[in-house]
């Protein structure tokens, strides 16, 4: 007999299987020795109230043992009857390989930056040489821009897909079976990196190709088809069909894609600032204590209101994380959050954004549909030049800011290429401050000690997500003009994060299948 049950856990008790075992027989009103197993299914931390506790689900075995349950794929090699181009080896590209290969399609993938291994030298050149390699950082290379930001798993994307399955492959290429429980699964940044070098091998195996260093230069049409891609300006790729999974930053496609006449429009997007506050306080904020129990992590926090007929909210929280510079040029700062899989920082950060809609591009029309890209350009690059002209990002404390002065000193930060004193009040439009600013007080009455001297806001935050639409057909998931081309992931506009990208991934894949009618 199997009863599904949820137990709330004080954490000091998270690991006592004892406790655990004599509160579900409680709860069952049976014996303890009856119960054969408890499985946890999901499991997360009721912070409402100052008695926070872990809210655990089980499927509790009585007088019979679990079966083992097989999560794992069986990828089988695939034949070079059909051939499907995948430029982009982030999250879509990769989960739309590997759905290709349950399909029996073969992927050959194109990736403009280098694999894994390489890739972390030229990160450690931008914090310490100030020097952005443009084809291979934080947002270029093997896991696109997910494998050195974070990790973060939880989506709202469960409509989408089979959110299970996604996470289920993860497990199956090296991450922990928590995730396949926790409300909130995350990875971490140091643990990214082997999980994506196992799916690259099962890609490999399998039959598939992957070319790194492999720069989509021009796209191949025969009338209204895309029938493949030129690669470095001199290497021609053929095939049944492309998947476009570039991400949100690879702003030179879309211009490509512009000049070749195939349409794509902007979209709605946010922007503002990483705000930065010591891990202790938002702990003793969000846990209601000074002394934090230490099976508790590193609190987190999701915020959000409407000012002045615009959303502003937290994004990609960070907790025990810290701050990175996400620029994809040398004459830029962009910066974004990330943490190790311990969270063990004493640093906490999260976007917090504005929403951009089509009202605010309205003197870039001229530049129209790169309206909010320009808008995103001047601003990143204006961020560069009051960092003098370094990764070293702009900052001020969220008291200074408010009160339009810049700071005369910054708190100590984890952004490692340093921060530059600057007013951020110079670097947004109005519309920009003034809803950051408003929203601070707002979050402040919800997190008490949220607008505080400690807390640092570092500048832009700005690619959120993608400013560009590639429009397809909501059936076929193919460009609305183009046949046998398939926008797919968070740079085409329609994903946000690892898992709802890796959903559309799949989804592309399906749609590719069907439209070789195999």
């Amino acid at each position: 007999m199997i009863k599904k049950i949820e137990l709330s856990i004080p954490p000091e008790e998270l690991y006592n299987h004892n406790y655990i075992l004599h509160k579900a027989a409680s709860l069952l009103n049976t014996k303890a020795e009856r119960i054969s197993a408890l499985i946890p299914t999901r499991r997360s931390i009721d912070a409402r109230s100052r008695n926070v506790v872990y809210k655990i689900s089980f499927n509790a075995y009585l007088d019979e043992k679990p079966k083992e349950e097989n999560i794992f794929i069986e990828y089988k090699p695939v034949s070079d009857n059909k051939k499907v181009l995948i430029i982009g080896l982030g999250p879509a590209g990769m989960f739309a390989a590997l759905r290709l290969i349950e399909l029996g399609i073969k992927p050959i993938i194109i990736e403009r930056g280098k694999d894994v291994r390489s890739r972390r030298r030229d990160i450690r050149a931008i914090h310490q040489e100030h020097f952005v390699n443009s084809e291979s950082n934080y947002c270029f290379g093997e896991g696109g821009a997910g494998t050195f930001s974070d990790g973060k798993l939880y989506t709202r994307s469960t409509k989408r897909g089979d959110v299970k399955k996604i996470l289920s492959v993860l497990v199956q290429h090296g991450a922990s079976r928590d995730i396949l429980i926790d409300s909130h699964p995350h990875i971490g940044s140091n643990k990214l990196p082997k999980i994506v070098q196992q799916i690259r091998q099962t890609i490999i195996n399998c039959g598939g190709e992957i070319h790194f260093n492999s720069k989509l230069t021009d796209f191949i049409l025969k009338k209204n088809k895309m029938i493949g891609v030129v690669v470095n300006d001199n290497e021609d790729y053929l095939a049944d069909a492309v998947i476009l999974a570039t991400g949100h930053s690879a702003r030179d496609i879309y211009y490509l894609l512009h000049k070749k006449n195939i349409l794509i429009e902007p979209k709605p997007f946010a922007l503002g600032v990483r705000i930065e506050h010591p891990q202790k306080l938002i702990d003793e904020i969000q846990y209601h204590t000074k002394n934090k129990q230490e099976n508790l992590p590193a609190a987190s926090y999701s915020i959000a209101c409407n000012v002045n007929g615009r959303g502003v909210y937290s994004f990609c929280m960070c907790p025990g994380g810290i701050i990175v510079p996400a620029s994809t040029s040398n004459d830029e700062i962009v910066v974004n959050g990330m943490s190790v899989s311990r969270r063990d920082s004493p640093f906490a950060n999260s976007g917090l954004v504005v929403e951009i809609n089509e009202k605010d591009f309205t003197s870039y029309q001229k530049y129209y549909p790169f309206n909010a890209i320009q808008l995103q350009r001047e601003i990143e690059q204006n961020a560069y030049l009051m960092a003098n002209c370094t990764q070293s990002a702009p900052a001020q404390r969220v008291t200074d800011f408010v009160n339009n002065k810049i700071s005369s000193s910054l708190p100590k930060s984890s952004y490692i290429s340093g921060l530059t004193s600057s007013d951020l009040n110079l670097l947004f439009p109005k519309f920009i401050t003034e809803r950051l600013k408003k929203s601070l007080f707002v979050f402040n009455n919800k997190m008490k000690g949220y607008y505080s001297e400690e807390a640092i806001l570092v500048a832009p935050e700005s690619r959120t997500s993608s400013s560009i639409r590639i429009p397809r057909d909501k059936l076929t998931f193919m460009h609305t003009q183009i046949d046998a081309f398939f926008p797919c992931g968070e740079g085409a506009g329609y994903a946000g994060g690892i898992v709802s990208a890796a959903i559309d991934g799949e989804n592309v894949a399906n749609a590719v299948k069907n439209y070789l009618r195999l």
